[in-house]
């Protein structure tokens, strides 16, 4: 072993002494090739004719060569969809973005590049025909140990739903679970059975879908968190929600018939809210007439008080006259429409005492 070898701590790697070779303080360090080159050189040369006379040159000429070609794949590219996950000795060191990176060569260190802008999907419930097997596309097999479950109404519903989720941190997703797909799986199967089971199932069938799938995104992501798994779940998908394919029938039917009833429902409120406005219209009309008449005959009568006690005040002043008078009104108003023939008892025997008035009135109409 040559002096340059031993002084370096007898690691070919150049690792300084009181260094643990791990990456740790200042991070890797390329090998010293110049003492590494002169150090298998001066072996191979013992194994040569001629020693380390003859032909030295052109050896370390190649052997440089084969050195930096080495040094050379330690350079790597990081597409914009990906990350890069280096590995030393098989262990987990660090993640790289997107760009030109280096890592020291293989066999010390090696690259995974997985996609993480890939969109992966997960079926709960339902698998196509071409996941299940068949060779028929375009179906889907039903999985009534995924999609059966328990509701808060205690009734059974069959939902199958999607999700849809993308890898966050390489890192952790090579290296924290061992099956992804199935930590997925799992999570979402969990969450949506708990959301299901605090839901009623009109809810579920009808407007509370958005609400569930929204609630069923958070559960999960919180599991696969707690799991540090490095994925982030994007979407949860409601592809399906119905009773049991043995009583969705008589289900319709109870559907059918709480249609009719809100339908009836809805036509009494209508016809009510046509009725009690016109009731009340013809109530506040008669009201308001029964108000009027009031004030009206209230007024009449006050006007009628007034006027007989303007006359009273009169007739105590002077009651002939007063009398007089009030005979002569009253009298005009009663003879006003009857025919009349005044006779005067007090004429001579010259005067006709015979005044035909009603065919003095005609006369004077009939000119």
């Amino acid at each position: 072993m040559s002096d340059d070898f031993k002084g370096r701590g007898g690691s070919p790697w150049g690792t300084p002494p009181g260094g643990n070779g791990n990456g740790s303080g200042n991070g890797p360090r390329p090998p010293d090739i110049e003492a590494l080159i002169r150090d298998i050189q001066s072996k191979i040369n013992k194994f040569l004719p001629g020693g380390s006379s003859s032909g030295g040159k052109p050896i370390g000429l190649v052997l440089i060569i084969i050195a930096a070609i080495w040094l050379a794949s330690g350079l790597y590219r990081v597409l914009p969809d990906e990350q890069g996950v280096v590995l030393r000795f098989g262990k987990f060191i660090k993640t790289t973005q997107p760009g030109l990176n280096y890592h020291i060569p293989f066999p010390v260190e090696s690259v995974q590049t997985p996609k993480v802008t890939k969109v992966n999907r997960m079926d709960i419930g339902f698998r196509s025909e071409r996941d299940s097997g068949f060779s028929q596309g375009g179906g889907v097999a039903d999985v009534p140990q995924e999609s059966l479950m328990l509701t808060g109404d205690e009734n059974i519903v069959n939902i199958d739903f999607s999700v849809f989720w993308v890898i966050k941190d390489a890192g952790k997703f090579l290296f924290q679970i061992q099956d992804p797909e199935g930590t997925v799986k799992a999570a979402a199967e969990t969450a949506m059975r708990e959301v299901i089971a605090k839901s009623r199932i009109q809810q579920i069938l009808t407007e509370g879908r958005a609400k569930i799938e929204s609630e069923t995104q958070e559960i999960i992501q919180s599991i696969l968190d707690e799991y540090n798994s490095g994925i982030q779940v994007t979407q949860v998908q409601t592809q399906k929600a119905d009773p049991p394919d043995q009583v969705i029938d008589a289900f319709r039917d109870v559907q059918a018939a709480r249609a009719d009833m809100e339908r009836s429902k809805n036509e009494a409120e209508a016809y009510a809210n046509d009725v009690i406005p016109r009731a009340r219209g013809e109530a506040a009309k008669i009201m308001q007439a029964a108000e009027a008449y009031k004030q009206k005959v209230v007024a009449a009568a006050e006007g009628e008080a007034s006027r007989f006690v303007s006359i009273y005040t009169e007739y105590a002043k002077a009651k002939e006259v007063t009398r007089g008078r009030m005979y002569l009104e009253t009298m005009e108003k009663v003879l006003a429409d009857i025919d009349k023939v005044i006779i005067e008892k007090n004429a001579g025997s010259g005067v006709v005492p015979y005044l035909p008035l009603p065919e003095l009135g005609k006369k004077k109409v009939s000119n």
